[in-house]
């Protein structure tokens, strides 16, 4: 093996070590803010993240693996509070568009904002250096996407 390929497993169990933990603990306070803050459900929360998204119900229901009734029933509750609308296509009944309110996007905001702001309270242990660190470890990590 040489020293390059010693690397990349390195740099592998360190990531399978940290990422998938470190989604987890980030995406449960998420949750934790959107439903005890905000008075969403953690599905009616992800409908919302899903419709900014341009995502329709079928594609919801596909996105989240769970029946279309599902997803109209968290539809419905979040139409109910004013943080969606739902507008049937002229062209085909059977698709309808949602579409968040002015409500609905300054939910999503405070909540990921809200998220930020805790992120930056737990990143206060760090040293600048680690900062840095972590700065140019996510600058590489986005060249795997490319």
């Amino acid at each position: 093996m040489t020293p390059s390929d010693r690397l990349r497993e390195q740099a592998l169990d360190g990531f399978w070590e940290t990422v998938p933990s470190l989604w987890n603990f980030v995406r449960s306070y998420i949750r934790v803010t959107a439903t005890s803050n905000f008075d969403v459900t953690v599905e009616q929360f992800h409908v919302l993240r899903f419709v900014r998204k341009g995502m329709s119900i079928s594609e919801l229901a596909t996105a989240k693996n769970i029946s279309r009734p599902a997803i109209s029933q968290a539809v419905d509750a979040l139409v109910k509070k004013g943080l969606l609308t739902r507008t049937q296509s002229l062209n085909d009944r059977r698709y309808v568009e949602l579409t968040l309110t002015s409500e609905g996007n300054a939910l999503l905001d405070s909540v990921f904002k809200e998220t930020r702001q805790w992120m930056k309270e737990r990143m206060k242990k760090l040293s600048a250096t680690e900062l840095e660190t972590i700065a140019r470890a996510m600058d590489a990590m986005k060249k795997m996407l490319d």
